[in-house]
Protein backbone atom coordinates (compact mmCIF):
# COMPACT_ATOMS: atom_id res chain seq x y z
CA UNK A 1 0.00 0.00 0.00
CA UNK A 2 2.85 2.37 0.74
CA UNK A 3 4.72 1.47 -1.97
CA UNK A 4 1.79 2.17 -4.55
CA UNK A 5 0.96 5.37 -2.85
CA UNK A 6 3.87 6.67 -3.04
CA UNK A 7 4.72 5.59 -6.76
CA UNK A 8 1.50 7.62 -7.94
CA UNK A 9 2.37 10.50 -6.06
CA UNK A 10 5.81 10.74 -6.92
CA UNK A 11 4.72 10.36 -10.52
CA UNK A 12 1.75 12.80 -10.25
CA UNK A 13 3.80 15.82 -9.11
CA UNK A 14 4.88 16.35 -12.28
CA UNK A 15 1.76 16.73 -14.18
CA UNK A 16 0.15 18.79 -11.22
CA UNK A 17 -0.23 22.66 -12.22
CA UNK A 18 -1.33 24.48 -9.10
CA UNK A 19 -1.54 27.88 -9.91
CA UNK A 20 -4.76 30.25 -8.87
CA UNK A 21 -6.56 32.32 -11.37
CA UNK A 22 -4.48 35.50 -10.42
CA UNK A 23 -1.19 33.66 -9.98
CA UNK A 24 -2.00 32.24 -13.72
CA UNK A 25 -2.63 35.79 -15.42
CA UNK A 26 0.39 37.41 -13.46
CA UNK A 27 2.39 34.48 -15.23
CA UNK A 28 0.63 34.78 -18.09
CA UNK A 29 2.53 38.35 -19.36
CA UNK A 30 5.94 36.92 -17.67
CA UNK A 31 8.25 34.45 -19.12
CA UNK A 32 8.15 30.73 -18.98
CA UNK A 33 11.62 30.37 -16.24
CA UNK A 34 9.14 32.70 -13.95
CA UNK A 35 6.24 30.64 -14.20
CA UNK A 36 8.00 27.34 -13.72
CA UNK A 37 9.78 28.42 -10.04
CA UNK A 38 6.12 29.90 -9.25
CA UNK A 39 4.51 27.13 -10.00
CA UNK A 40 7.14 25.09 -7.89
CA UNK A 41 7.06 27.55 -4.96
CA UNK A 42 3.03 26.95 -5.05
CA UNK A 43 3.73 23.55 -4.86
CA UNK A 44 6.04 23.37 -1.99
CA UNK A 45 3.86 25.40 -0.13
CA UNK A 46 0.67 23.14 -0.96
CA UNK A 47 2.70 19.62 0.41
CA UNK A 48 3.67 20.61 4.09
CA UNK A 49 0.46 20.81 5.22
CA UNK A 50 -0.92 17.37 3.80
CA UNK A 51 2.95 16.25 5.05
CA UNK A 52 2.52 17.23 8.52
CA UNK A 53 -1.48 16.29 8.88
CA UNK A 54 -0.67 12.95 7.52
CA UNK A 55 2.48 12.43 10.00
CA UNK A 56 0.16 12.94 12.92
CA UNK A 57 -2.39 10.78 11.63
CA UNK A 58 0.14 8.12 11.25
CA UNK A 59 1.04 8.69 15.19
CA UNK A 60 -2.37 8.74 16.09
CA UNK A 61 -2.93 5.27 14.37
CA UNK A 62 0.30 3.68 15.84
CA UNK A 63 -0.54 4.98 19.37
CA UNK A 64 -4.03 3.82 19.28
CA UNK A 65 -3.37 0.28 17.69
CA UNK A 66 -0.55 -0.36 20.66
CA UNK A 67 -3.48 0.42 23.10
CA UNK A 68 -5.77 -1.71 21.77
CA UNK A 69 -3.17 -4.75 21.86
Amino acid sequence: MKKTLFIVLFFSFHFLNAQCAMCKAVVESGNLEEAEGLNTGIMYLMVFPYILVGALLYFIIKYRRKNKI
